[in-house]
């Protein structure tokens, strides 16, 4: 199966470039399954109904979210209404939506999707670690195809979710901290690894945020209204090639693209 992740979706400028890529980009790599993580979808912060829909009619199949799942309201009370967008498996028991998900193919092949939420240098949570194991081993009694989202902040903590679940899973994918990193590999036990998968949005932002009130930011520490860039957006993601039987994975893939 080929399926392609997209990197955090930042505001309008990230959900153009997703309208304009995803197409092209299912054209040129053949791929059968695309997933996005959303967190960030709605004004640089957040993801509502809206924005969820727009995402999913571009031709994405699932979604997942982050520590701003809870930013808009609309989205609080819409969220149960998606089978196929998860959110982070170790908040607390009682949030709405859920932390892992299976979504179906049309020819019947499926597709484990878990999400997790960090600790280090991120609001406390339960162990994302135990949640992941948890979600996994409760998904492979369905499909042995199964991607985890480490959406944190800390890259050893990642590296250390890759080596975790590494041969249980057929990938693990970093989100949130909107930089592309260069340190995909397929792991010894055959899970797809990569720290993070990038941003889509504007490039020549400040991870997706207008340059100047950054800079101001770090210049003053005083605090600044974020607004979302618009300067040159473009679209960073993977694709993961895997084994039908095993779900292993057999190759990873950076994507990086710029509007044309």
């Amino acid at each position: 199966m080929k399926i392609l992740f997209i990197g955090d979706i930042v505001g309008q400028p990230g959900r153009r470039s997703l309208t304009y890529w995803v197409p092209r980009l299912r054209e040129e790599f053949a791929l059968d399954f695309i997933v996005a993580n959303a967190e960030n979808s709605a004004g640089g912060l957040g993801a509502t109904p809206e924005t969820i829909n727009a995402i999913l009619s571009t031709g994405v199949n699932a979604i997942t979210l982050g520590n701003h799942t809870w930013r808009k309201r609309s989205l609080v009370k819409g969220i149960e209404l998606y089978a196929n967008v998860v959110r982070p498996a170790n908040y607390a028991n009682g949030a709405p939506g859920r932390g892992s998900t299976i979504v179906e193919l049309d020819d019947g092949r499926a597709v484990g999707l878990v999400n997790v939420l960090g600790r280090v240098f991120m609001e406390p949570q339960a162990c994302p670690f135990e949640a992941a194991r948890a979600e996994v081993a409760r998904l492979k009694e369905t499909t042995s195809t199964i991607l985890v989202d480490v959406h944190a902040e800390a890259t050893a903590e990642k590296v250390a979710m890759g080596w975790f679940l590494d041969g249980t899973c057929s990938a693990v994918l970093g989100t949130h901290t909107h930089i592309q990193t260069a340190d995909e590999r397929v792991l010894p036990g055959g899970t797809a690894y990569i720290t993070d998968v990038g941003m889509t949005g504007p490039m020549d932002g400040v991870i997706g945020v207008e340059r100047d009130a950054i800079i101001r930011k770090f210049l003053t520490g005083m605090p600044t209204e974020f607004v979302t860039s618009k300067a040159r957006p473009g679209l960073n993601g993977v694709v993961i090639e895997t084994d039908d039987e095993t779900g292993k994975a057999l190759s990873i893939e950076r994507v990086a693209r710029i509007d044309g």
